[in-house]
């Protein structure tokens, strides 16, 4: 598991998407047993605290200190430092385990091998994603065609093809359900914009290169086509969920 998200932890934590109620309904609908949850790849522990309200105690890893030291606190929430892969949680531990926007970064067959050790039987695995924003098809195409592909292109990670492809093509070796589109809607000022596009993973490493930050003249190509003080965002959601068998 890679962390390409420690220096920009805290604007993480600020601007980062809220994934949809909807999204927790149809999850928690399928879990029996809340005893137990296990987030992994928690950031900055948005998932964690919503999965806070329902079980009597949420486990939450990450293998980045920052991130944890950003997230949300709660008293059932358990932090700890760990990768995907391996943990030092017991065996047939968890009701649910959940990964949002973080499954592409494991190491796919070893992170499957500990679900399958550290969950219950009957458990359930929850991974999400969500894609590129849509706003209007004029800043669309600043944004996934001029920016998104061509200016940072190249320094995408090669585990960003899966969120690309909606994590389609990700080995899923569990009882998988059928799960509807979930969409993330919010009503954001262009600042609002910019801050979550410096939270990108591959601006960081091109201001790391080229010592010149490119959100700052995408916004300024963006203004034009900015018709309001707040503009409708939308993020869509792709979700798989299957139950493990042991």
């Amino acid at each position: 598991m890679k962390d390409n998200f420690s220096r920009q932890a805290d604007l993480y934590s600020k601007y980062r998407p809220t994934y949809p109620q909807e999204l927790y309904d149809f999850i928690l609908n399928k879990i029996a047993q809340r005893q137990a949850a296990w987030d992994c790849g928690t950031g900055n522990g948005q998932t964690a605290k919503e999965l806070a309200r329902y079980f009597e105690k949420v486990f939450a890893t990450d293998i980045s200190q920052k991130q944890i030291d950003n997230a949300v606190k709660t008293e059932n929430i358990y932090y700890s430092i760990q990768p995907a892969e391996q943990t030092n949680f017991h065996d047939n531990k968890f009701d649910l385990i959940t990964a949002s926007q973080a499954l592409h970064w494991f190491q796919f067959d070893k992170f499957n091998n500990e679900v399958k050790r550290v969950a219950k039987p009957g458990g359930w695995i929850a991974v999400w994603m969500y894609g590129l924003i849509s706003i209007t098809p004029a800043i669309d195409e600043l944004l996934a065609v001029n920016y998104y592909k061509k200016k940072l292109g190249s320094y995408w990670d090669y585990e960003r093809r899966f969120v690309d492809e909606n994590y389609t093509t990700i080995p899923f070796p569990f009882c998988e359900i059928k799960t509807p589109e979930f969409q993330i809607n919010y009503e954001w000022t262009i600042e609002e914009l910019q801050g979550y596009l410096n939270t990108w993973s591959a601006l960081q490493k091109y201001i790391a290169d080229n010592q010149i930050n490119p959100v700052d003249n995408l916004i300024k190509e963006i203004k034009p086509f900015w018709e309001n003080e707040k503009m409708r965002i939308v993020f869509p959601v792709h979700l798989r969920m299957g139950q493990i068998e042991k």
